[in-house]
């Protein structure tokens, strides 16, 4: 497949969640000087046609002051209760003649850029396949969720719909790799204490 005739990708970051282990929201969560929203913005800019979708809270402008000068647009959530896949629904919503969506969300703080150039990479070579990160049987985000699925995701609920579409799929129409960087979230202060401490004596390299 030439470089024009590649169905354009588009990139979704979930930033809506509640955080109630966390206790603040972790989009604005600070590791090494800049919050979760701008690090993983500033990841993804290279692998999408912008501007970036920014899933978020409602009444969210601390978000669009931490997106500053960067090509993102924000999509308030108000139905954010409804749990990840409402968010999701709303990325398709707005996705407009996008061939994919680059969905994940935005707490993975040790993402590599390589990683996620692995992750495209390898949904380019079968663009109709959903890519996703490897968990055990299993595929989770970051993932490419291509538009031939888009409805079906749509239709999806709760925190788990992705993933549980990855599963039911035939082996033929999906495709799970693996992204060592993409383990680590930020799901408690415990979470976030051990980020910090991992970047203090220097960030993980990137790609």
């Amino acid at each position: 497949m030439n470089v024009r005739s590649r169905p354009p990708l588009r990139v979704a970051i979930l930033a809506a969640g509640h955080s109630r282990r966390l206790g603040t929201p972790k989009a604005l969560a600070r590791v090494h000087g800049l919050s979760l929203l701008r690090r993983t913005a500033l990841a993804l800019l290279p692998f999408g046609d912008l501007p970036l979708l920014v899933i978020a809270p409602p009444r969210a402008q601390r978000y669009a002051l931490e997106l500053r000068g960067l090509p993102a647009r924000i999509l308030a959530n108000p139905r954010r209760a409804e749990g990840q896949s409402s968010s999701v629904r709303l990325a398709i919503a707005r996705a407009g003649a996008a061939g994919a969506l680059l969905i994940l969300p935005v707490d993975l703080v040790d993402l590599r850029a390589r990683e996620i150039a692995r992750l495209v990479s390898v949904w380019r070579a079968a663009p109709r396949r959903l890519t996703a990160r490897r968990i055990d049987d299993s595929g989770g985000a970051p993932l490419i969720l291509p538009r031939a699925l888009f409805r079906r995701a749509a239709a999806a609920s709760g925190d788990q719909g992705l993933k549980s579409m990855f599963r039911a799929l035939p082996p033929s129409a999906r495709r799970g790799v693996a992204l060592p960087s993409a383990e680590a979230d930020v799901d408690t202060p415990t979470d976030l204490r051990a980020a910090r401490r991992r970047y203090r004596s220097g960030p993980p390299r990137r790609a």
